[in-house]
């Protein structure tokens, strides 16, 4: 009976937290990147110069690569997204501003962050409608929301209409695409 009940709970929280990975979760891209040549990295592919022409502060896949840490990089540029409840700002009950981790931009308030029970920072509305755009996301088998930084196009994570009042949205989004600056007391 205790082997029966040990392996219920860890098949559902197993469930749990590959439906919590989805409600956030965009498909990262599995290019290569050692496939490429020092040469072909440096060149902008047609889709970088498109971006470049609606988002005036895109960079080149590379030069990200440089600006951005690892988590940075794999969740903004690649569209990851980090594990439920082991990122960094989940937690965080602070009061101040999250800004972009690859501009600054101010994005989203403390005051607006909610516990949305799914593991990642979320968030009624922004800072300033301005500062976001939503872009449809299908990948992985459903349509979604996703919010990308209005300056650069880079990926912060999904918008969801689940959230509690005034908005009823949750803007759900991943700690490696912010950081946080407190409030001065």
């Amino acid at each position: 009976m205790k082997t029966y009940f040990l392996k219920t709970l860890t098949l559902s929280f197993g469930l749990l937290v590959s439906l919590s990975q989805v409600s956030c979760q965009n498909k990262e891209n599995k290019s290569s990147d050692n496939s490429m040549s020092v040469s072909q990295e440096k060149m902008e592919s047609p889709q970088e110069t498109a971006m470049n022409s609606k988002f005036p502060e895109a960079k080149s896949d590379a030069e990200w690569k440089e600006i951005l840490n690892d988590s940075q990089y794999k969740v903004m540029v690649k569209k990851g997204t980090e594990t439920p409840f082991k990122n960094e700002y989940n937690d965080n009950h602070q009061k101040g501003t999250y800004v972009s981790a690859a501009t600054g931009e101010p994005l989203f308030r403390s005051e607006d962050k909610f516990e949305s029970g799914t593991g990642w920072p979320s968030f009624t509305k922004p800072i300033n409608d301005d500062a976001v755009v939503w872009v449809k996301d299908n990948s992985l088998g459903m349509s979604r929301d996703e919010i990308v930084e209005k300056s650069t196009g880079l990926h912060l994570g999904h918008v969801f209409n689940d959230g509690p009042e005034p908005t009823g949205l949750r803007y759900c989004m991943n700690s490696a695409a912010l950081k946080f600056v407190k409030d001065k007391e």
